[in-house]
């Protein structure tokens, strides 16, 4: 493949590229991502499990204390539900962060022509994990602030921002440089990345409602609450497995897409930057086609903005 075959993408380019892109690599996402996320999601609906009340001490609930005559409550059991909901919190927490990062590191080399596989993306995420939990713990409470000052702060934020997480996976850039560099690199395309990035989530978000809405629809008339705990687990499972590597390709390629576009970087630079062999042999199928050779003679470029190093012919 040509080394000088990026150019710069439209909206429904991104999403188109992101899409086959996550059509090309489904199983290998799919698994990379369940692996880390099933395991918490199972212990999860094994604490809830533990906390439904045996068929015998529903009239537990009807004792009152004789003395106030409200209702008796177990302060034991409530530290235990709120200790065992944090566990899962931070676990579950984790366990999302170490999910997209794998998820970033197989649509990076895929995007450059290189198959990665679930257990080198796992890896790879665990070398990134205690820079990828400080970055997003950091944009949580900038961004946070930022709500708190009137709301448009903190949908700015957020749109700035929305590329650091690749910054860091890809440059190993870490903390508020990698926050700098995100807004730098997004600066002048706020409306096309917050489009972009607000489309992918609204199509996962579809996806994983529908999921559960199936569920629910199966379960849910039954009444049974073991049922309809295996059924929330299950679902959930398969909704992160399938809409976490999703908004991971369409964010993977807008940053992509703003280093093309403002930097002129081509496949070959950016694979070094991912740690790939540089590609060789035919254009994957799910790239845009390149850009048109620049014309022999005339003043205007083939296509906007230019492409990187195009002089007029007079120039």
């Amino acid at each position: 493949m040509d080394a000088a075959s990026l150019r710069p993408l439209g909206v429904g380019e991104i999403l188109d590229v992101a899409i086959k892109l996550y059509r090309h690599r489904f199983a290998t996402l799919v698994k990379a991502v369940a692996v880390i996320i099933g395991p918490v999601y199972v212990f999860f609906a094994f604490v809830q499990l533990s906390l439904l009340p045996a068929p015998g001490d529903f009239d537990s609930f009807d004792e009152v204390d004789p003395v106030t005559g409200l209702p008796q409550t177990d302060f034991d059991e409530v530290w235990a539900f709120f200790a065992a909901a944090l566990l899962l919190g931070v676990a579950g927490y984790i366990a999302t962060q170490l999910a997209t990062a794998a998820a970033f590191r197989i649509i990076g080399a895929t995007y450059l022509g290189e198959d990665v596989d679930w257990r080198e993306s796992l890896r790879f995420a665990r070398t990134r994990l205690w820079s990828l939990l400080g970055l997003s713990i950091l944009m949580a409470i900038v961004i946070g602030l930022g709500f708190l000052l009137c709301i448009v702060p903190g949908v700015y934020l957020y749109g700035a921002y929305a590329v650091a997480v690749p910054v860091l996976l890809v440059e190993d850039v870490r903390g508020t440089r990698a926050l700098k560099r995100s807004k730098s690199l997004v600066q002048g395309r706020w409306w096309s990345v917050a489009a972009v990035i607000f489309l992918g989530m609204l199509m996962g978000s579809i996806v994983s409602n529908v999921l559960s809405g199936v569920v629910n629809l199966g379960i849910g008339a039954t009444g049974d609450d073991v049922a309809t705990v295996i059924g929330n687990t299950i679902a959930s499972v398969v909704a992160a497995a399938i809409v976490t590597p999703f908004t991971a390709a369409v964010t993977m390629v807008v940053y992509f897409d703003l280093r093309v576009r403002k930097e002129g970087f081509d496949v070959e630079l950016l694979a070094r930057d991912v740690g790939v062999a540089p590609p060789t042999g035919t254009r994957p199928s799910f790239l845009p086609p390149p850009p048109p050779p620049p014309p022999s003679a005339g003043t205007e470029p083939p296509f906007w903005p230019p492409p990187p190093g195009w002089r007029p012919p007079d120039a």
